[in-house]
C-alpha cells in the first residue's frame, strides 16, 4: 500500500554523487516501496539540490528498523558533541526526556 505521505524539508549540507561533491538544499522522506532494497517497504530519503539537475541527488532506502536505529544514532551523536559545537536549537533532548515546550510569547 502506498501512502504518498512525503515530508519535505530544507537542509544545508553536502552529498557525493557520480560527479563528486555537491551542495544539498532539500530532503524528501517517505515510507513506500523501494526501488532497489530487498524489502516490501522502506523508509526512503532523497537528499538533493534541484538547482543542479537530476544528478545532484543521493537516495537511501532503509528498512524500518534501520531507519529507527539511524535516527537514534544521529540524536546520540548530536547529544554527545562537546558544548558549543552543536547549536542549542539543534541539540536533541536528553535520552528518555521530552524536549521542553518553547516559552509562550508575551502579549505585551
Amino acid at each position: 500500500m502506498c501512502t504518498y505521505q512525503t515530508e519535505r524539508i530544507t537542509i544545508s549540507g553536502s552529498g557525493k554523487g557520480p560527479q563528486g561533491w555537491f551542495r544539498l538544499s532539500d530532503a524528501s522522506v517517505y515510507f513506500d516501496h523501494p526501488v532497489h532494497a530487498p524489502a516490501d517497504h522502506t523508509l526512503n530519503i532523497d537528499f538533493l539540490n534541484p538547482g543542479e539537475g537530476p544528478s545532484a541527488r543521493v537516495a537511501v532506502e532503509l528498512t524500518a528498523e534501520s531507519a529507527r536505529a539511524l535516527a537514534e544514532a544521529i540524536s546520540a551523536a548530536l547529544r554527545a558533541a562537546p558544548p558549543g559545537l552543536v547549536p542549542e536549537a539543534a541539540r536533541p533532548a536528553a535520552a528518555g526526556h521530552a524536549a521542553a515546550d518553547p516559552p509562550a510569547a508575551s502579549g505585551v
